[in-house]
């Protein structure tokens, strides 16, 4: 089924459900009102009629729950309700079902946040799309979109697709993706996301993904999957839930037992039922995911989040994460060869390589005036380099290892030269032709910025060390790690070395473990660490199908963020598990004290469930300042 239509009959659902409660609330408090200041005469078969009313839904949500034998709340709230009836207590009966029907106001309400969410995310897709056909531009409705059509994307208007820019120029607000609401200069090669807004310029952009499959579609499937799944606080109040009814019963039980007085009984049954802390806790969680996805951090479900904060250890890749991914060449060194040659040689050697640092000597390559020719053949070991046939060539580019493993010797020259460039931290690309060495080039990449900060920031929320994984030589790994008060460092590191340490550490490690990748060549790893955090997921399905917390950009301020907003929501459902439990203690002490009786412990009950449903929703009002550094960060929650 369509989102859309999913989305209006659990929309039509919950309307019905918030008229009935909302009514039946209304028309209870203004009986109660009536009554109690005296307004008018009000006959008893009022309130037993509105009494009878309310009991149906409650009783009915309880036997389902037994059916399933996972009794809620509701038993106990069925209970304590016929009680009342029984007692013909017609004016606590009216207290119960008013208090049932505000906790069931809030229920329904939390539900519809998160298909609001939805709902908010859905209104940014068009329903109409203009499309190029040859000389001709045609509106049709998105339905109708195919894959490879070209897009005619004017300000003003939605981006319908996910796909690459063919022509023209635009800024672009990105803001409903990845929270930044400053607009970025999209032109041809770029890519542009459905949802993102042109707020100046033109573009033509070929469809490469369309409907379920965009970044939007998978945001929206990621806020639908978090609302359905459960935390192990969820699960344990589930299970305290049904011990507690179990307790209460028995306990009852006894109290009548000993003391005869039905009145009392009725007055512990109304005080006890905990319908406010069954509404508060998923609230709470609902409330954090949404803010945290306004500002471009998918956490997937509350699972995540209840882990957050007890992160203690940091595993982190280098490239794309800790730097910006965006290699570039520094120096070159020939050896028996000019420049120009050596270039050409090397840009066939890694012009069809998928990795960001052959992509920087391509550049490099091209942006000399020099043309590179297609290798006749070519094969790449990933993170080692590749091996390719040109003009009669054999071309064997990449780690200096990866060539003294495929038979090329190096001299004691220029293994001295290799040594120097190393030593100003620099990572190399040598180039072997015909069994000899050629050159090398070396290659920097700048650190991103809150990079120096990052590891500090988390460290004062809880995190007792970091470590950083990478491909590069040690000179280079000592470098980054140095300057980032990184603890300590593993490098020459190929794909398969990362996950086998990250399954070794895990084994040793005394802690939740984290890890931080780009989320596509750190897929595997993400998937395997307790936590995941991809950087820069925008449009990157790998990225989000693996991570456990997508960061839409690729803001590193973000990891810190994501921690605290796990934080306080901790701290928020510890609070209404406090407020909870001392609101019980102080109406049990207020009936076996005689001062509340049946009315009194319905009203009181009434008056307190609020108390742990308003502290929850206070996670909307807080803002998000790293601890101790006195540096605001930006307002999340």
């Amino acid at each position: 089924m369509p989102q859309k239509e999913k989305l209006k009959n659990s929309e039509i659902t919950h309307k019905i459900n918030l008229i009935f409660n909302v009514s039946l609330a209304i028309l209870l408090m203004a009986a109660l009102i009536i009554h109690y200041l005296k307004i008018l005469p009000l006959n008893k078969s009022v309130f037993i009629i509105l009494s009878f009313i309310g009991l149906l839904p409650v009783a009915l949500s309880a036997a389902r729950a037994l059916l399933r034998r996972r009794p809620t709340i509701d038993l106990l709230a069925s209970i304590a309700l016929i009680f009342a009836l029984l007692a013909r207590e017609w004016h606590s009966a009216a207290f119960i079902n008013l208090m049932l029907a505000c906790a069931r106001i809030f229920s329904v309400w939390t539900a519809m946040r998160t298909k609001n969410i939805i709902k908010r995310l859905l209104k940014y897709r068009p329903e109409y799309v203009k499309i190029k056909k040859g000389d001709e531009i045609a509106r049709i409705p998105l339905s109708q979109l195919k894959i490879g059509d070209l897009v005619v994307i004017e300000a003003g208007e939605r981006v319908p697709i996910d796909g690459i820019v063919i022509s023209g120029q635009a800024s672009i607000n990105e803001a409903v993706l990845t929270g930044e609401s400053e607009p970025r200069l999209k032109k041809a090669g770029d890519a542009v996301y459905a949802s993102t807004l042109n707020e100046g310029g033109s573009l033509l952009a070929r469809a490469d993904k369309i409907g379920e499959d965009t970044t939007l579609a998978k945001l929206i499937s990621l806020v639908e999957e978090a609302s359905r799944k459960k935390t192990s606080t969820e699960m344990t109040a589930d299970k305290f839930t049904r011990w507690y009814i179990v307790a209460t019963l028995i306990g009852s039980a006894m109290l009548y037992f000993i003391f005869g007085n039905a009145n009392m009984v009725l007055a512990v049954l109304l005080v006890v039922c905990a319908d406010d802390i069954a509404v508060a806790i998923p609230l709470t969680y609902t409330a954090a995911i949404a803010k945290a996805a306004k500002r471009g951090i998918l956490i997937k479900g509350s699972k995540v989040l209840e882990k957050l904060p007890k992160i203690k250890y940091f595993l982190t890749d280098k490239t794309g994460t800790l730097t910006r991914g965006k290699p570039k060449i520094a120096g070159l060194q020939t050896f028996g060869i000019k420049n120009e040659e050596f270039l050409k040689l090397i840009g066939a050697a890694e012009i069809n390589s998928r990795h960001p640092i052959g992509a920087a000597i391509i550049n490099y390559v091209e942006s000399s005036g020099i043309k590179i020719l297609a290798p006749e053949e070519f094969n790449e070991s990933p993170g080692e380099g590749t091996t390719a046939i040109s003009a009669g060539k054999k071309l064997i580019a990449g780690k200096i290892k990866f060539l003294e493993d495929s038979g090329i010797a190096i001299s004691k020259e220029e293994r001295i030269l290799l040594e120097e460039e190393k030593e100003q931290g620099c990572s190399l690309v040598a180039l072997a032709t015909d069994g000899k060495l050629a050159g090398f080039v070396a290659m920097e990449d700048a650190l991103r910025p809150f990079a120096h900060s990052l590891v500090a920031e988390t460290k004062k929320l809880g995190v007792k060390s970091w470590v950083m994984l990478t491909g590069d030589n040690e000179k280079v790994g000592n470098r980054v790690a140095r300057e980032l008060g990184i603890d300590r460092f593993e490098a020459n590191l190929k794909p398969d070395d990362k996950l086998r340490y990250l399954e070794k550490f895990k084994k040793e490690a005394r802690g939740v473990t984290a890890m931080i990748g780009d989320g596509v060549n750190d897929a595997a790893a993400l998937a395997m660490a307790d936590v995941s955090f991809a950087m820069g997921a925008i449009g990157s399905d790998a990225a989000i199908e693996a991570a456990d917390v997508a960061l839409m950009n690729d803001r590193l301020e973000r990891v810190p963020e994501t921690m605290i907003v796990g934080q306080k929501t901790k701290r928020i459902i510890k609070e209404n598990f406090i407020l909870w439990g001392a609101t019980n203690a102080v109406g049990l002490a207020l009936v076996f004290l005689g001062i509340l009786g049946p009315v009194g412990a319905a009203s009181y009950n009434f008056l307190t469930d609020f108390l742990p449903i308003l502290n929850a929703l206070k996670i909307n009002f807080f803002g998000s300042r790293l601890p101790k550094s006195g540096r605001k960060i930006d307002k999340i929650i």
